[in-house]
């Protein structure tokens, strides 16, 4: 059952600005640069397999549309201009600022997938960068706390020491949903095939998604690259809303929001990495099934068996 497609404008996302007032009025879409959405019920639902995906990059009115399913990009909500800002804001995932999400959910009819909350840590100098999903009835039905924390000295670029904040989580996440079996990650995790490996092959995902802030530097050289390779070597959709342009003096993300089928081709993209619009693509999760049918890597997988070892 495919759906409208995604159109224009307004009141979806708070302003990273206005990121308190999120519990107390209307959401706004302004900060939000880069997302992706789609709906549809899956083939495991006993409805039709098809959705219609869209990825965006823009102030934009989705509820309206008819879109069920919208996915948002790591720091969805704020993105702070000095190293441990984001602390301050910080919340329990009952706290008003998500709450005010999941009004929005249950009075669009929609599903949220946002990604990179900053989640109240375990200490008052410490959050969780958490991607959390909220059902069409808005309810929480799950929530995922990014394992690979971003410390890097970027080429060229910044040194980033996301752990001086934050404290990683331990637990692998996928969740059925009216649109397949969602793996849920957050950007950095990007770099861990592992991660994929375990949600396709023990958790059995079937769509992949990786909200991200990808730096400009490291977006230039492995974004596309590595979404292909995760879809390929699982044989799932990956979906990557993804920040895009310059947040503040420090802080440039490269964009880039893109959908990725699981024989790795990119079915939707926007005409730029940086441009404002929207660009759909129908997942169909029959093609998921006939892609692993033709080509049974889970049968032909070692690495759950016994290995043989040799040291020199």
């Amino acid at each position: 059952m495919a759906l409208a497609s995604l159109a224009a404008a307004a009141s979806l996302l708070p302003a990273a600005a206005a990121v308190a007032a999120a519990a107390r009025s209307r959401v706004s879409l302004a900060r939000c640069r880069g997302m992706a959405s789609s709906s549809s019920p899956s083939a495991a639902a006993g409805a039709s397999a098809a959705a219609r995906v869209g990825v965006v990059q823009m102030t934009s009115e989705a509820a309206s549309s008819g879109v069920k399913f919208l996915c948002f990009p790591e720091v969805f909500s704020f993105i702070g201009s000095k190293d441990g800002e984001s602390i301050k804001i910080a919340e329990p995932l009952d706290g008003p600022i998500m709450q005010r999400y999941c009004s929005l959910a249950k009075e669009s009819s929609m599903w949220l997938s946002l990604g990179g909350f900053q989640e109240k840590g375990p200490d008052d100098s410490h959050q969780y960068n958490t991607h959390v999903l909220i059902d069409d009835s808005g309810e929480i039905r799950s929530s995922y706390r990014k394992i690979h924390l971003f410390d890097v000295d970027v080429p060229g670029n910044m040194v980033y020491k996301e752990s001086r904040f934050t404290t990683a989580g331990d637990t692998v996440v996928a969740v059925d949903s009216p649109f397949g079996r969602l793996g849920l990650t957050v950007c950095y995790d990007l770099r861990f095939p592992e991660l994929y490996q375990c949600l396709r092959f023990k958790h059995q995902a079937q769509v992949l998604l990786v909200p991200s802030a990808f730096t400009k530097v490291t977006g230039e050289a492995h974004w596309e690259i590595l979404l292909r390779a995760r879809a390929i070597e699982t044989q799932c959709y990956v979906i990557a809303a993804a920040q895009a342009g310059k947040h503040n003096e420090k802080r440039e993300s490269y964009g880039d929001s893109i959908i990725i089928d699981p024989w790795g081709t990119v079915i939707a993209r926007l005409p730029d990495r940086l441009s404002t619009g929207f660009a759909v693509a129908d997942i169909d999760l029959s093609k998921v099934e006939a892609v692993r049918t033709k080509m049974p890597i889970s049968e032909h997988r070692k690495f759950d068996s016994v290995w043989k070892t040799s040291s020199l």
